[in-house]
């Protein structure tokens, strides 16, 4: 391919958006490969200052000049046709990619890629094998959407050849890698605004799995999985994994510490080969486990030693993420932002020992608050406060008429403030939020843009106080 032969003679790359949680970890990686990287954004976060710290000079808003002196050029799919450095890239004659097509000519440089798809638990069950291996003297590259807090990064280049990376079906981006191993962990509605069917989503997912060179771990509870795994058109290797007894893996004896962190037995092929204690919480993460051991197993890691860095594994960055306690109040940051996914994260966090939960929540697209409107109600009404920022439309344009109260008025007792400015809106929330909180309180932040910045000011506003 194109790409594969310009990454053998460029030196300088320029990446178009390298704060987003996909573009990152690739950053880091071809960085630690010698390449002399420069990136731009619109908006100032953590990712940046983490890039920064590299060294790679990274400019805050997109202009045409920022393109100056680079030999390739990869932009993330999150920003319009219309932004002003993507025309200047497309119109300079400097080879410009999408970077999917970028992280598919890095997938194809390692013999052994495993790549974890699904609709939810992706960069949790990519972050937990990371670790798996890395404790089982694996020592995998890796490209995830969350940071692991073991190597404080996004990514990491190891010394085998070996890459476990976090594979995005959104656009079919996915069908852009090249994997030996495709771990397919569960399918469910979401993205309709392209794939617009189900079933063109599960068509997807059958495309993606008959890319694996060697085998297929898929989960046998799933019928949506089932059923894309069963329209494969190339033979292969099958492995299925699940609560069911049915499967290659599944787990046996399963109790809850403080109602939420799984212990159970682990069973290949109906024999116990160890015991699991999970650090995360949530019955979801039973098969994030299982599905991670899996994988482990296919790339030849010593399974006493993965299942001793599962239950080390703590979580991914934004996937249940204690911030921090002040007064007895419990901040967590999630990035759930499909009702599926905040089901879960609730539910978890019902479970637990919490006097009251506050969920708040940051809608992601009008298309997908728009299709998903009641789910989303419905989902969230299980919480005992719930409070809603405006809608982040991202890379959209508002063409469903849909607005924060469209949901709200969906939920009883459910807390808004007027639209406006976005940092004005994040103010009045925590504001509010310090005021009602008390001691025994849970704040839940949950959704896939900047909803964190609120959890963090929400503790510096108590420590302050």
């Amino acid at each position: 391919m194109q790409i594969d032969k310009l990454l053998e003679t460029v030196k300088r790359i320029h990446f178009i958006g390298i704060g987003g949680a996909g573009m990152c970890p690739l950053a880091e990686i071809l960085h630690k490969q010698g390449y002399s990287l420069s990136g731009s954004d619109n908006n100032e976060s953590n990712t940046l200052k983490r890039i920064r710290a590299y060294g790679i000079p990274v400019t805050l808003g997109q202009k045409a000049e920022n393109i100056e002196g680079a030999e390739m050029i990869v932009y993330t799919a999150a920003i319009l046709p219309t932004n002003p450095e993507l025309v200047a890239a497309k119109a300079s004659g400097i080879p410009t990619f999408e970077r999917a097509v970028l992280f598919g000519a890095i997938t194809r440089k390692f013999c052994k890629c495993i790549g974890v798809c699904g609709t939810h638990g992706k960069t949790t069950t990519t972050a937990m094998l990371t670790q798996m291996l890395m404790n089982a003297d694996a020592d995998p590259s890796a490209v995830i959407g969350g940071k692991l807090p073991l190597i404080d990064a996004y990514g990491r280049m190891g010394e085998k050849d070996l890459l476990v990376c976090e594979a995005c079906e959104f656009q079919d981006h996915f069908l852009e890698l090249s994997p030996s191993c495709a771990l397919i962990l569960n399918i469910d509605a979401d993205h309709l605004e392209y794939f617009k069917t189900v079933e063109n989503l599960i068509a997807s997912f059958t495309k993606f799995a008959d890319l694996a060179s060697e085998c297929v771990i898929y989960n046998g509870d799933c019928e949506k999985t089932k059923k894309a795994v069963a329209d494969m058109k190339t033979e292969k290797q099958l492995i299925s994994f699940g609560r069911e007894k049915t499967n290659d893996w599944y787990a046996e004896n399963v109790e809850y510490e403080h109602g939420a962190f799984a212990c159970f037995d682990v069973y290949k092929k109906g024999t116990c080969v160890g015991h699991a204690k999970l650090a995360v919480p949530g019955e979801h993460n039973v098969c994030n486990a299982l599905s991670a051991l899996a994988a482990a197993d296919y790339a030849g890691a010593d399974l006493a030693k993965a299942i001793i860095g599962m239950g080390e594994f703590k979580g991914a960055g934004r996937r249940f993420e204690e911030l921090g306690v002040v007064n007895g109040i419990t901040v967590v940051d999630d990035y759930a932002h499909h009702p599926a996914e905040l089901l879960v994260t609730i539910e978890s966090a019902m479970k637990m020992d919490f006097n009251r939960v506050w969920a708040v929540f940051q809608p992601f697209t009008f298309s997908r608050t728009y299709m998903l409107l009641d789910d989303f109600a419905n989902v969230l009404s299980k919480a005992d406060k719930v409070v809603l920022t405006e809608i982040m439309g991202s890379r959209e344009v508002n063409t469903y008429d849909i607005h924060t109260c469209d949901l709200a008025e969906k939920i009883d007792g459910c807390i808004t403030f007027e639209p406006k400015d976005k940092d004005a809106n994040f103010e009045d929330i925590v504001n509010f939020l310090c005021e009602n909180a008390q001691a025994g309180d849970l704040i839940l932040t949950m959704g896939c843009g900047d909803v964190y910045k609120i959890a963090e000011r929400c503790l510096a506003k108590m420590n302050n106080k």
